[in-house]
């Protein structure tokens, strides 16, 4: 189990992305809210739980969201400066508490503390409490916190906690909590692997456990299928590790026997760039490049690459890609091994869910109501855009149009704030920087 004096934690930030924006815009703390864009093929990239609870959620196409939005719901678009200088604020006051983080991404990370080496289960639920508070009263944000013996389990644990939780997995009986769980609870189950389990009638992490090896390997592929059964019976003891700047995600692996036709290769390709797609996505990446590596038989390595104009995180760009590179192994030899990587990796400019199914434009479009998002005036201003007045200080735009701007000006420490509307054209308006609203 990694050993009876080890936990790991997986913190998690509720909602981050709508936490955000309540936090520093107070006049929206519990109402509905969406952050994404509001363009005709916007999507959802963050949701508050006050709208969570009308059936949004993230991912969900914009248009279907605006429907089910209340009518004191607001749409905003996503500020990624903010989100990471709040990402900054929780993580350095957690590296007080734990030195080493593996950051996941911007609102989680895996963290082993030194402090609750051999420490019991109470002592790790005070651990986790005082950390929670910490955060609470610093930043003004909600962390969801599970503690297990390895990774997977405090990763379950914490999205088990949610919201506003804390789940602590006494040693000894990871098996038993994982068990009457839904097989996609497990970290590396999506819906492409759940649904190859429900066909051989497998919906628990307990049922899974019972495969053996082989049907894990047949149903789930041989990259994958023997270590996700194994993670589903608790047993993790993967270390807690910096995780270095990426240079690529690659996922690859040996078959046990050679593969000697083109269309078996294609498979076996294809489910390879679903794991390495995975971990770009679990980065926070886009990509430029896929590369292709074959091994044959007598051992020799080919390694083929492409480059796109543009990065993306596109699943089916980039698998289309992988398998254009193919060799056929009736002219190449028979194929021992195989590998998918995608490199020249880069963080996007928007949120990975907007990389290629929104246009720059209409993901940064904004809407305050559940009307239509209004064409933006001359002046540009767009609800949801952050600005400073000579006078009153900083704000956000709440509407815009008809040659007047309607402002409200609050921040993170002025609680919420008084809306005052001038001409577009006011000379003491001016845009501000994502970081004013936290003055």
């Amino acid at each position: 189990m990694g050993g009876v004096d080890r936990w790991v934690i997986h913190l998690d930030m509720d909602a981050f992305y709508a936490s955000c924006e309540q936090l520093t815009r107070p006049t929206l703390a519990g109402r509905p809210v969406l952050v994404g864009g509001a363009g005709p093929r916007g999507v959802v990239a963050g949701a508050s739980y006050q709208a969570r609870a009308h059936g949004i959620r993230s991912a969900m196409p914009m248009s279907q969201a605006r429907r089910l939005l209340p009518p004191n719901g607001v749409i905003v678009a996503p500020r990624f400066k903010l989100y990471e200088l709040l990402s900054t604020r929780v993580f350095d006051l957690v590296a007080q508490y734990a030195p080493v983080l593996e950051r996941i991404s911007l609102d989680e990370a895996f963290a082993e503390p030194p402090s609750l080496a051999g420490a019991s289960s109470a002592q790790v639920r005070e651990f986790g409490a005082r950390l929670r508070e910490h955060i609470r009263t610093e930043v003004g944000l909600v962390a969801s916190i599970g503690a297990a013996s390895g990774k997977q389990v405090a990763k379950v644990a914490s999205d088990e906690a949610k919201p506003d939780g804390l789940l602590v997995v006494d040693q000894g009986t990871e098996r038993d909590f994982l068990a009457p769980l839904p097989t996609r609870a497990l970290w590396g189950i999506g819906p492409v692997a759940e649904g190859k389990l429900r066909a051989i009638g497998v919906r628990t992490l307990g049922q899974l456990t019972a495969l053996s090896d082989a049907d894990a390997v047949f149903t789930l592929g041989s990259v994958v299928g023997r270590d996700l059964r194994r993670l589903a019976t608790g047993v993790d003891d993967r270390p807690v590790s910096d995780r270095a700047e990426l240079k690529q995600v690659s996922a690859e692996t040996t078959f046990d026997r050679d593969l000697i036709d083109l269309a078996s290769l294609r498979r076996e390709v294809r489910d390879l760039a679903v794991h390495a797609h995975k971990r770009l996505v679990n980065a926070e990446r886009v990509a430029r490049t896929v590369v292709v590596k074959l091994r044959d038989t007598a051992f020799s390595t080919v390694t083929r690459s492409e480059t796109m104009a543009s990065p993306t995180d596109e699943f089916d760009q980039l698998a289309s890609m992988a398998e254009r590179l193919l060799l056929d192994p009736a002219e190449f030899g028979g194929v021992r091994l195989a590998g998918v990587a995608f490199s020249g990796l880069s963080v996007p400019h928007q949120d990975p869910l907007f990389t290629l199914s929104v246009p720059a434009s209409a993901a940064l479009e904004t809407s305050v109501s559940r009307a239509p998002a209004p064409v933006a005036p001359s002046t540009g201003w767009r609800p949801g855009d952050d600005v400073v007045h000579e006078e009153h200080g900083s704000g956000w735009v709440q509407g815009a149009g008809h040659g007047r701007v309607t402002v409200r000006f609050e921040t993170l420490a002025s609680g919420p704030g008084v809306a005052r509307t001038f001409t577009q054209e006011d000379p003491a308006l001016r845009r501000g920087d994502q970081a004013d609203c936290l003055a």
